[in-house]
């Protein structure tokens, strides 16, 4: 059982967003502020911003103390924002969305209360459960449907969707599972899943809202071949605990 009081770090890893961010953390801010009653806290992860990123981190941190701070790295990859941000975190809970904010913030809520006092270590955002409503270019569809399947076949996993960028764990899960993840990028959530279940943490599923960014700076095609790669990698890092 948790404490009665809760502590959340929301991580949003960034890169380059100096035209989103001030409204990004607002918007968060003001959600948080009105729909949760656990303690939080924001962190910008800077992961090597070229442009006034990290500027604008350090002013929201000034200019909300307490509920805004951030983290910079040298370093790009999300999952070197995350690992760093995570595992320096004291928070009961540390979670993560995108800067924006594809996902629902209605969705945070239940995917936190999901953690608290419950079998629960690991919590996801779902664009494939039934009971997500989804908006989204026809071609990052079936994409991520193809890849999703891909997942399915190769480790007969029981979680819906990889990659949608909303999902929190326990600091217990933290410890257990991101010293094992070898990924720095965006391939960094299927291995925290992929890693989570063979390790017998069971995962919670918020079916969510979801509306693609336009200007988003995923490169579908370029980042769908990395994870297939990190897939294989995963798969036979050790063979015979894998389900054939």
């Amino acid at each position: 059982m948790m404490e009665n009081r809760v502590r959340v770090d929301v991580v949003i890893p960034v890169y380059n967003e100096e035209d989103d961010l001030v409204r990004s953390i607002g918007t968060l801010r003001q959600f948080l502020l009105d729909h949760v009653d656990y303690d939080w806290r924001i962190v910008i992860g800077d992961n090597a911003s070229l442009d006034r990123t990290l500027e604008i981190a350090k002013e929201l941190t000034e200019r909300y103390p307490g509920q805004v701070t951030y983290v910079h790295l040298d370093q790009k990859g999300r999952g070197r924002a995350l690992r760093k941000a995570w595992t320096e975190s004291d928070a009961d809970i540390v979670s993560y969305m995108d800067v924006d904010l594809s996902t629902g913030l209605g969705a945070f809520p239940p995917l936190i209360d999901s953690l608290i006092d419950s079998q629960y270590d690991v919590a996801i955002g779902s664009r494939l459960k039934k009971g997500a409503q989804v908006q989204r270019l026809r071609k990052r569809e079936i994409i991520s449907r193809i890849y999703n399947l891909i997942i399915k076949v190769m480790f007969r996993n029981r979680f819906s969707d990889a990659q949608c960028g909303f999902k929190a764990v326990t600091r217990r899960a933290v410890h257990d599972i991101v010293p094992l993840i070898k990924d720095q990028a965006w391939f960094f959530d299927s291995e925290l899943l992929l890693l989570a279940e063979r390790m017998g943490y069971r995962i919670f599923e918020v079916p969510v809202e979801w509306t693609d960014d336009p200007d988003s700076r995923v490169h579908i095609v370029s980042t769908a071949w990395e994870d297939i790669k990190g897939l294989f990698r995963v798969r036979f890092s050790d063979v015979g605990k894998w389900p054939r």
